[in-house]
């Protein structure tokens, strides 16, 4: 893993193709969550982030490659956005899992967690994204920050 310091409110890391990336990336996305007082999404974005880069590593990093998360905060609309960047071939759509089947979900759950998401190109490869609306008010309110008193 290789994270760099970024502005306080994006971060981005880059992971190999290792089974134990997912935890990592998902540990990655905790710590800025905390940092960043977004606990209201927290088990959403987790989730997110641990699917879309498990889809990463099984369909789109190939052999001696790895993949990079993008988080960022948008403080305009209070908004979180994450991208898995990766360098593989394919499209990326949500699969029709028979009932039965063990796999091909992680997309489904992106789909019905995240408020929005996507896929972009990009040479190598594409991205997915997902954004999450956040009340970052009540986490500062929760984390015993002090707020203004409404006139």
């Amino acid at each position: 893993m290789n994270a760099e310091p970024q502005h306080p409110h994006t971060r981005e890391a880059f992971y190999r193709r290792d089974r134990r990336s997912v935890r990592l990336a998902r540990d990655f996305t905790r710590s800025a969550l905390t940092d960043w007082d977004l606990a209201s999404r927290s088990d959403d974005v987790l989730l997110c982030v641990s699917e879309l880069a498990t889809n990463a590593l099984l369909h789109g990093v190939p052999p001696g490659r790895g993949f990079a998360l993008h988080l960022a905060l948008h403080l305009d609309d209070d908004t979180l956005r994450i991208e898995v960047h990766d360098s593989g071939p394919g499209e990326v759509g949500i699969p029709d899992a028979a009932p039965e089947s063990e796999h091909g979900r992680g997309l489904m759950l992106v789909a019905a967690l995240a408020d929005k998401w996507g896929v972009g190109e990009r040479n190598p490869g594409k991205f997915v994204w997902a954004e999450f609306s956040c009340d970052r008010g009540a986490a500062r309110f929760l984390h015993g920050a002090v707020l203004p008193w409404p006139e």
